[in-house]
């Protein structure tokens, strides 16, 4: 047989923390200590409804427009870097039954691959760069940065390579033979054979700029403010 439970307390016998009450308004004030207008909560750097969360989506939009335009146009210092740093692939013409040919001087020379090796060298080297330089000017990051930073690298590539082309040698490799001579050594237009390097500025800009970001960049605060609760009937 089990002894009776205990009843409990009568009402007016309860401690004053057992019975739920309305918080004051200090209570509620320091509760939610952003309230917004709208009556929304607020936090600061948090969320949407924040006025200083950011410049807003016009803005960013049109910070990413100016940062893909200036990355871009360091395509041209890209194209003449590579153009003058380079290695130079030697030609010969020669005549074989009344027609031109033109042969490699070296034909186990590794100048072609020097060519696109020196280009994607110089492309990483401005991806970092790149990616330094915007982080330094807006370190809030941000989905049209991160896409202008990408896009302006592949156009600045895209710039470099056609600039190099048209400041080397005329690619019209016949008429150079025609003009040295027979047997005189030239220089061969220069070429990127390995497109893929037009990736490296823009891969290496996406991997420094997240780096710095995740590294270095701001941090949001907690949703909450931190308090202690007191838990009833503890």
């Amino acid at each position: 047989m089990s002894a009776p439970l205990t009843p409990p307390p009568p009402p007016h016998e309860r401690s004053a923390r057992d019975v739920w009450q309305p918080p004051s308004d200090g209570q509620a004030a320091a509760m939610t200590p952003h309230a917004g207008r709208t009556g929304h909560a607020e936090y600061p750097r948090h969320g949407w409804w924040h006025e200083q969360d950011g410049p807003g989506m016009k803005a960013e939009i049109r910070e990413a427009a100016v940062t893909a335009v200036a990355v871009a146009l360091g395509g041209a210092l890209l194209g003449v870097l590579w153009w003058w740093l380079a290695p130079r692939v030697p030609l010969v013409g020669d005549v074989v039954g009344g027609s031109w040919v033109v042969y490699l001087k070296d034909s186990e020379g590794e100048q072609g691959i020097g060519v696109d090796g020196t280009f994607s060298l110089l492309a990483l080297g401005f991806g970092a760069v790149s990616a330094l330089a915007v982080f330094l000017v807006r370190r809030r990051g941000g989905v049209p940065l991160v896409v202008a930073l990408a896009v302006g690298g592949l156009l600045g590539s895209v710039l470099a390579w056609r600039l190099g082309v048209w400041l080397g040698p005329a690619s019209d490799v016949i008429a150079q033979a025609r003009s040295v001579g027979k047997g005189v050594t030239f220089d061969a237009p220069l070429k990127l054979s390995a497109k893929g390097a037009l990736l490296a500025w823009p891969f290496a800009a996406l991997v420094l700029h997240l780096g710095l970001t995740g590294l270095f960049g701001p941090r949001d605060p907690e949703q909450f403010p931190a308090g202690t609760y007191e838990v009833p009937g503890a």
